[in-house]
């Protein structure tokens, strides 16, 4: 599917954590070395614990501060990029349509300007299939995003990247891709109690890092490239082996 490579783009990202605070850095980057006007929004409640400092991208002078925080503004510094962050989770529906709804951008002359909306795309870097939920219902109501949603466990995950335009589907979100994921079992982070939120499924570094770096090579293809057939994406650090699936779909080109 081919993707504009001039328009304004915005980028929100629920989740700081294992796989979210991996990607922010490369993300950064790519933003940075675009021609053209970028938004960037990192959306996590956690704040950094002893226990994040083994496999996420933290360090022991972050202890205690709120994981977005940390990541927008250690990186939009260093990139000179504009720092945005919500330093809460995102639980809401119509906070989460507000958070995505896209800007409209004058590219024309002053007496005669052109409009031009922005791309957005939603990056789901959490851990509870209840946002996932969430983010599921919201693509499916708006008229145009993509989703990209990342999972793993210890040594395996995937990464599915959902596409909505024209309010039409053209690759199917996480949700659709794996229906357990809709299934009503798991919590909003807020709503774990102590002993619920300190019981997690084992991951690994390896596991976190691959899955930003499959996310990032997604964003890229949209961004840089302009052009992305991979919906969805596998892998095994144990085999160290990245499985790709090809949509099978028309191209078209959007201006």
């Amino acid at each position: 599917m081919k993707f504009s490579k001039t328009r304004p783009v915005k980028i929100v990202q629920l989740g700081a954590g294992g796989t979210g605070g991996h990607i922010a850095p490369h993300l950064y980057r790519l933003l940075y070395s675009l021609d053209r006007p970028v938004q960037y929004i990192i959306c996590d409640g956690d704040v950094v614990e002893e226990k994040n400092l083994v496999r996420q991208n933290f360090t022991p002078a972050d202890l205690g501060e709120n994981k977005a925080q940390v990541l927008a503004e250690r990186y939009s510094t260093v990139f000179g990029m504009e720092t945005e962050y919500f330093p809460d989770f995102v639980e809401a529906e119509d906070h989460l349509k507000e958070l995505l709804t896209p800007k409209r951008w004058n590219v024309g002359s002053y007496y005669h300007g052109r409009y031009i909306t922005e791309m957005v795309i939603l990056l789901g870097a959490v851990d509870n299939n209840k946002s996932r939920q969430l983010c599921h219902q919201v693509f499916h109501q708006a008229k145009e995003l993509i989703y990209i949603d990342s999972g793993n466990g210890e040594f395996t995950g995937q990464v599915v990247c959902g596409v909505r335009r024209g309010g039409k589907t053209y690759y199917p979100p996480i949700g659709t891709v794996y229906p357990d994921v809709l299934e009503e079992t798991d919590k909003f982070p807020t709503e774990l109690s102590c002993a619920e939120a300190s019981v997690s499924a084992p991951q690994s570094m390896a596991a976190n890092i691959t899955a930003a770096t499959v996310v990032v090579d997604m964003v890229y293809n949209i961004l840089a490239v302009g052009d992305s057939a991979v919906q969805k994406a596998t892998f095994s650090t144990r085999s160290v082996n990245v499985r790709p699936e090809l949509q099978k779909t028309k191209r078209r080109k959007v201006a």
